[in-house]
């Protein structure tokens, strides 16, 4: 007796690893958050029609997040990684130079800032300036309140910047810092 022919069948496997179909997937729904929210705010948004515009089903958006203001949250860290880097590595780094880090990364990045701005996401910068002043709510008290201090100092800066129309350079604004 022969042995049996075996048949080969060809899978259907996507040529994309885990890793890159989900960054496809987050790349798609954020440039597709952000061109919607050119046209409306958010609360306008369907999770149907995000994913039907960013070519994603709906169980690739819960798979990465819980809400669309997830994606903006994201996002913004994303963006906020090189100056949040450069503060965590220089711990002792004067306020002065905290606010000149922050300020000119939104000036780069004016556009996306100005979109927040525009559709009333900006208190979605509060918990990545929390964490870059060093915020935790398991510190002892004093470096709590200390690093709260300046995070809500820092964020109440930006909100006045955004609401002033993004008009005030850095330079501007570190003028009013003590000496």
């Amino acid at each position: 007796m022969g042995a049996a022919k075996m048949e080969q069948k060809t899978k259907n496997v996507s040529p994309f690893s885990n890793e890159s179909r989900n960054a496809y997937v987050v790349e798609h729904l954020t440039s597709s958050m952000l061109a919607l929210l050119e046209e409306k705010p958010i609360t306008e948004i369907s999770i149907s029609e995000l994913c039907g515009m960013a070519g994603v089903g709906r169980t690739s958006f819960y798979r990465n997040y819980e809400e669309k203001e997830d994606i903006i949250k994201t996002y913004i860290e994303q963006l906020s990684q090189d100056w949040v880097g450069k503060c965590k590595e220089a711990p002792d780094l004067p306020v002065k130079e905290i606010v000149r880090s922050v300020f000119s990364h939104f000036e780069a990045n004016r556009d996306f800032y100005s979109l927040l701005n525009k559709r009333g996401l900006v208190y979605l910068l509060k918990d990545v300036i929390l964490d870059l002043c060093g915020f935790n709510s398991e510190q002892e008290m004093a470096a709590a309140y200390s690093s709260a201090y300046v995070g809500f100092f820092l964020y109440g800066w930006i909100e006045v910047w955004f609401r002033r129309g993004m008009k005030d350079t850095t330079e501007e604004l570190i003028a009013f810092l003590p000496q």
